[in-house]
C-alpha cells in the first residue's frame, strides 16, 4: 500500500450545490456528504470530488493569462461529440485553447463555475497491428 493515497479533489466555488449537480450528472455520481459549506460526490468509477463554498471565489480565466489556472481535470470518454453535448447541456462551455498538440484527441471546457477540464478520447487498449 502507498504511503499517501489520493482522497478527494476539492474545488472552491460560490455555489457548491449547483456545481455538484453539474458533476453529479456528468459523472453519473452520487452524493456522499453534504454540509452547509461542502458537497462531496463519488462517481461510478470511484473518483471523489468535493465542492467547497467560497463566497469570494473567482473563476480562472485560463487559457487567458489574467488569472491562474488553479486546477485542471481530465476525463476519459469514448465519444467526444456525445460527451460535449452532455457537457453543454449541463451548463458547461467549450474553451478555445491553442495548446500544443498531444498524442490524444481532446477538447477543453469550463464548468458552470469556470473551472477548466478536458475531455480526452479513451486510449485504445488493443494491441498494435503490424
Amino acid at each position: 500500500m502507498a504511503l499517501v493515497n489520493a482522497a478527494v479533489v476539492v474545488l472552491d466555488c460560490a455555489e457548491p450545490e449547483k456545481l455538484a449537480v453539474f458533476y453529479k450528472e456528468l459523472l453519473e455520481a452520487e452524493e456522499t456528504d453534504v454540509t452547509a459549506n461542502l458537497v462531496e460526490i463519488r462517481g461510478a468509477d470511484g473518483i471523489r470530488l468535493a465542492f467547497r463554498r467560497d463566497a469570494n471565489a473567482t473563476p480562472p480565466s485560463w487559457p487567458r493569462p489574467e488569472n491562474s489556472l488553479q486546477v485542471h481535470l481530465d476525463f476519459l470518454v469514448e465519444d467526444l461529440d456525445e460527451a460535449e453535448r452532455r457537457v453543454v447541456g449541463l451548463g458547461g462551455r467549450p474553451l478555445e485553447t491553442k495548446s500544443a498538440p498531444t498524442e490524444y484527441e481532446e477538447r477543453g471546457y469550463a464548468d458552470p463555475a469556470g473551472h477548466s477540464f478536458t475531455l480526452r478520447i479513451l486510449p485504445s487498449m488493443a494491441p498494435k497491428q503490424g
